[in-house]
């Protein structure tokens, strides 16, 4: 796409924005339980289905030390079956009425997901109170699930090009907290020291009512949700979870950067990321505009620039908390993050630099109003999106309701990105996405003759 053509589908995008209705805000009701679980409900009709998400409190920076992916490999254990469900029945139950069901972990959470047809409600419900309840703790399945584990590892870190490095090796760079730093997928040596009294240890600990939230959206009805919820869930009791750590860190002072080798890349890559507070800082809005302005897609300047204009990379993406969370979906510090394939007759210092002079600008004389109303068009029609969709809509909801202790949220994030002003971005630019607040890697195809 040239210029004009980006300047004219931009200009139409701002235009259709400036049109575009208020949204009705989404139904929302929320139920607390004696024992402390939060049950959020938002009634949909439009489809005889619906959405559940059961989120815990606990993720990457919450595992124990020593035990860096425990959080993960723990996830996989919640779908071992219990002792009156065995392994294998959770999976019929939802896929046979053609659901469908997954979990995955975060810094700040782990989450399980599923939807079906409304008939598989009150299974559904029935199947995630047992397991909240007890397990079936064998090592038999520990040792089943350290095998998954570690081979998730060799298929997604160990035998593919790049490996992840833009988030594990990149956030080990850039945090001096063990919290914020250590590889939450997870090292060969922690997770074979993991015993069967960790996992137990760690299920009475984290997998508690009073650690966790339930989202629910589709074609229910919320006092009937409650009731069923109240039924299965009312008598687990209480747990004692620890209090958070603190994981804030001040932003860096000196630039962070390193070299390394790849032997299975065919072209070098560049990761940077800037080290930005987490969602209680005024300027997290701002944060989240100005990843998507610089990294919104192919539309995003720094693709412009770098991809399209100056040709010297491959590719770019990115954006705050990429690749494992979104604006709403943090619950602590975390990075915005830039990663693309550069071409080998660039250095990875030159790009650096004109990502930089990108960013520098903005931070000088401010975004282009027109561009900055069209991303934030963009984000609103993505989230209005994801807002159909009765998953989604359950899946946002219980992390909005965990991380930050209120499922409203949900609703007024539309309003919060079209608040954000170009003079906002312009000075989050400055404060932030500087040259001593930021690190990156250079990671080089093992066999590449290093460029001076």
């Amino acid at each position: 796409m040239s210029m004009r053509s980006l300047s004219v589908a931009l200009l139409a995008l701002a235009l259709w924005s400036a049109a575009l209705p208020a949204a009705e805000p989404l139904p929302i009701e929320v139920y607390r339980l004696d024992n402390g679980l939060t049950l959020v409900v938002s009634e949909d009709h439009s489809t005889p289905v619906f959405g559940l998400s059961v989120v815990y409190g606990v993720g990457f920076r919450l595992e124990p030390r020593g035990r860096t992916g425990f959080a993960h490999l723990f996830e996989h254990m919640m779908f071992e079956g219990t002792p009156k469900a065995p392994k294998g029945v959770f999976d019929r139950v939802v896929e046979g009425g053609g659901g469908s069901l997954n979990g995955s972990t975060r810094y700040d959470y782990t989450n399980y997901i599923s939807k079906a047809p409304v008939s598989a409600l009150a299974p559904l419900l029935w199947l995630e109170a047992d397991r909240m309840r007890h397990l079936d703790f064998s090592q038999a399945n520990l040792d089943n699930q350290r095998k998954v584990v570690k081979e998730e590892i060799r298929v997604n870190v160990k035998n593919r090009p790049y490996g992840l490095f833009f988030w594990t090796d990149l956030a080990a760079l850039a945090f001096d907290k063990w919290e914020n730093a250590h590889d939450g997928y997870g090292s060969f040596e922690d997770l074979d020291r993991a015993s069967l009294d960790d996992v137990k240890r760690f299920h009475d600990t984290f997998y508690v009512p009073n650690n966790a939230v339930i989202g629910v959206s589709g074609d229910v009805d919320p006092d009937e949700v409650h009731r069923l919820v109240k039924e299965y869930f009312g008598d687990i009791p209480m747990g004692k979870v620890p209090p958070r750590p603190d994981v804030s860190e001040p932003l860096n002072d000196a630039e962070r950067h390193k070299v390394e080798s790849d032997p299975l890349a065919k072209v070098p890559a560049l990761a940077v990321g800037w080290k930005v507070p987490g969602p209680h800082s005024p300027d997290w809005w701002s944060l989240a505009v100005l990843g998507a302005l610089l990294m919104d897609g192919e539309a995003g300047l720094l693709y412009q620039k770098m991809v399209k204009e100056e040709k010297s990379m491959l590719s770019l993406q990115g954006g705050l908390g990429w690749p494992l969370g979104d604006p709403l979906t943090m619950g602590g510090p975390t990075l915005l993050v830039a990663f693309g394939l550069y071409k080998p007759n660039a250095t990875a210092g030159q790009n650096i630099d004109r990502i930089q002079a990108v960013i520098d600008r903005i931070a000088r004389d401010g975004p282009d109003p027109q561009r900055l109303e069209a991303v934030k068009t963009r984000l609103a029609a993505n989230f209005y999106r994801d807002m159909s969709r009765h998953l989604s809509r359950a899946n946002y909801l219980a992390i909005a309701q965990r991380l930050h202790g209120d499922a409203g949220l949900v609703n007024r994030y539309i309003d919060l990105i079209r608040a954000v002003t170009p003079d906002q971005v312009r000075r989050a630019a400055n404060r932030y996405l500087t040259v001593s607040n930021r690190s990156w890697i250079d990671r080089r195809p093992a066999k590449q003759e290093p460029k001076s």
